[in-house]
Formats: C-alpha cells, structure tokens, sequence
C-alpha cells in the first residue's frame, strides 16, 4: 500500500465549534492528512464536490442539522464517504443507530491526537484498497469493450443510445440481419445481460452513446 498521505483522499471536518475545528486542523496538519473544515453541515453539502474521496469526521449535536440528520442526507444522495462520528455528548442508543446507519466509528471528545490519526488512517486506506479494487475491476470491464471489432462498436453504441435495428442498418448501410448478429456478438463478448447492462459498461468506460458510419464491416 502506497502512503496514504501522498493519495487524493481528504479528511472532511464537520463541527460548529471554532476551537475544536482548528484543534482536529493541526491535528490533521501533523498526521500528514490533506483536510477541509465546515462550520456546519449545510456548508458540507454546498462545499462538497460528490466523487471526491476520502473520510468524514462529524459533529453529533449541531445547530439546524444534526451529525445524524447529515448522514441519512448524504445516503440519500448517494454520497457513500465513510463517517467517524466524534461528539462530547455520546450515549449508547445514538452510538447503535449511526453504526447500523452505516458509520464506521463512534468517538467521545475528547479524543487523543494518537487515537484519532489511527482511526482516520485506517479508514483511509481502507478507502485506498477499496477505490484500487474499482480500478482493477473497472479496467478489466473496459478490456472486454477492446475485444469489439469497429463494426461491432459502431453497433453497440448505436443501440446503447435508443436507436432500433432497423435504423441502425439504414445509418451503417449494412442489412437488418447483419445488425442482429452483430448485435448478438457484442452481448456475448461483453458478457452483459440486457441492454440496461451493456449501457452501464458504456458508461464506466467512458464510451459516447454515438458511433460513426464511416468504417466498413
């Protein structure tokens, strides 16, 4: 595993206390962490970026919305950034509903700097593993889309954006049956199911949903 500290993961700080905000900030200067604060969980969800990676350390018992207001919020938006939730007022029904809610961790302040640091670096690389896993996974998806030929391409992109077989042969000049084998040919090389399917692997790789007709078969 590569030193987490030199990865483009972010510690997010989510505390409407000044003191401890600037506190967890040298905290997170000295580990080595790449980190933002917020005052406020509102200013969380306008400031965040969805897709960026990395861990959430957040207040309970703030102001408006709460820490765990803020986290059916984000599963709710489909955000999936691991939370450490570090609070002064902890008790043991509030620390059972936000594990099964899906936090990874429960702190009472105050918390040690040395206790904080390991429990934030192993999310993170556990969020490195994680996101590596996506990477591998993704490339080897993608390798499948290699093995098309540029017709069975042309073909594959044509249906991923809507258009019937019989307007696909009318678009390559080529017939209605050639269109359907290849058709064939593409879900067998992909190995997707449906079209809902070859659409999604489109869209992990990248691919437009167009296809030029300039290539022969």
């Amino acid at each position: 595993m590569r030193d987490i500290s030199t990865q483009t993961f972010y510690v997010f700080i989510v505390d409407d206390d000044d003191a401890v905000r600037d506190g967890l900030g040298e905290v997170m200067e000295v580990a080595g962490f790449n980190y933002q604060t917020f005052e406020s969980a509102e200013h969380f969800l306008q400031d965040y970026c969805p897709g960026k990676r990395g861990c959430l350390v957040l207040d309970l018992n703030m102001p408006d919305m709460t820490g765990d207001e803020l986290q059916t919020e984000l599963f709710r938006r489909d955000i999936h950034l691991p939370i450490i939730f570090l609070t002064g007022y902890g008790d043991i029904p509030t620390t059972v509903r936000v594990i099964k809610a899906g936090a990874v961790d429960f702190l009472t302040k105050p918390v040690s700097s040395k206790l904080l640091i390991e429990r934030i670096r192993g999310v993170l690389e556990q969020e490195a593993r994680r996101y590596e896993d996506s990477l591998l996974a993704e490339q080897a998806l993608c390798r499948r889309l290699n093995g098309l030929t540029t017709r069975e391409s042309e073909v594959m992109s044509l249906v991923v954006a809507g258009h019937a077989n019989k307007e696909i042969a009318r678009q390559l000049g080529i017939s209605h049956r050639t269109v359907e084998v290849h058709r064939a040919r593409v879900m067998e090389k992909t190995g997707a199911t449906s079209l809902l399917e070859l659409a999604r692997l489109c869209e992990t790789c990248r691919l437009p949903p167009e296809a030029s007709s300039s290539e022969s078969e």
